[in-house]
């Protein structure tokens, strides 16, 4: 089982020597979700008493919020990816990496033979020829962007030679216009597959709502494979509203960016940054002190020393702003 963001209490216990701070002391940056998540409303009682419908609307309006009616709404996005590899006879699969690690290790477990090609650009990717190129964009944990044009020039260039092209945008929901997610599994894209999740943006991790979209006949062998009632009748309720409210995603979308930018200048002084709209990752060879300096003051990031990244999410008031930047200033750069 891999390691993730989020293991607050593992470190509150880990750094109560150096810094004696009580698990609700700590600001927790280790994850990429919206510290102001979508305020889920009362949820009606019949939702715990019945099984889950699929015609309830929550279809519909992924429908309306993705662009797209080839969907399939299953129990986060991670559903997803561990389940597609087994959708594909064993190929070489490339992945540009650093990735989000779930990725390159089910495609592995389910007998797909790895490139990675570390910090790639995407035409390396495809000039490897191999069937199968997967990426994150935005890429997590770098923050890095591919423009969608490139994307879809990606899938034309593997669909020519029977190739696939899947990309997760669980990072994607805050520039919708560089999404290609309305186009997975249409005629401008038959062979690319696009994951996406509420749990980001929306900030609902907990109710692990995810999406996949792409070509029929990959999402009914997924959802026979997954078996009935991926999601909770809570998660579909919750889901369906937080899709269909535009007034709180176009608000919230302004926010993140704002608030990027504002990450990304106090991290400047630390190294190279990198941003998209829900982190900033600072890449440093001096990663390991700075995430040790913050460890101590009871500030978690997320840490990958392969790559000499720190990855930063967003602080959620004002007063988590002005106590990272204090512990920012008491380690010179």
């Amino acid at each position: 089982m891999l390691d993730h963001g989020g293991r607050l209490r593992a470190a509150a216990r880990q750094y109560a020597p150096f810094c004696g701070a009580a698990l609700g002391d700590w600001l927790d940056l280790s994850t990429g979700i919206n510290p102001h998540a979508y305020p889920v409303p009362e949820i009606d009682a019949d939702c715990w008493r019945r099984l889950p419908e699929d015609d309830d609307g929550l279809e519909a309006a992924a429908a309306a919020y993705y662009g797209s009616d080839r969907g399939l709404a299953l129990a986060g996005s991670q559903a997803a990816i561990q389940s597609l590899p087994a959708l594909f006879r064993p190929v070489v699969v490339a992945c540009l990496t650093p990735i989000y690690e779930e990725h390159p290790q089910a495609w592995e477990r389910a007998g797909h033979k790895l490139r990675r090609l570390s910090q790639a650009p995407l035409a390396r990717a495809l000039a490897a020829a191999t069937p199968l190129v997967v990426l994150c964009n935005p890429n997590n944990p770098t923050a890095g962007t591919l423009p969608a044009a490139a994307l879809l020039d990606a899938a034309a260039q593997l669909q020519r030679r029977g190739g696939w092209l899947i990309v997760d945008e669980a990072f994607g929901d805050a520039t919708p216009d560089n999404c290609v997610t309305a186009l997975a599994g249409g005629p401008a894209a038959p062979n690319l597959i696009v994951l996406r999740s509420l749990g980001k943006f929306f900030g609902l991790a907990g109710a692990r709502v995810g999406f996949v979209f792409g070509a029929r006949e990959k999402l009914d062998l997924l959802r026979e494979a997954i078996g009935p009632w991926p999601l909770s009748g809570p998660a579909r309720a919750v889901a369906r509203q937080a899709l269909a409210d535009t007034a709180w995603q176009q608000r919230t979308r302004g926010e993140l960016i704002a608030a990027s930018a504002r990450l990304a200048a106090l991290l400047a002084p630390f190294g190279g940054v990198q941003a998209c709209a829900l982190f900033a990752t600072v890449a440093t060879p001096q990663s390991v002190a700075l995430y040790e300096h913050l460890a101590r003051r009871a500030i978690l990031t997320r840490h990958f020393p392969a790559h000499g990244l720190l990855r930063f999410g967003l602080p959620g008031s004002e007063a988590e702003w002005q106590r990272l930047a204090a512990a920012l200033a008491n380690l010179a750069p």
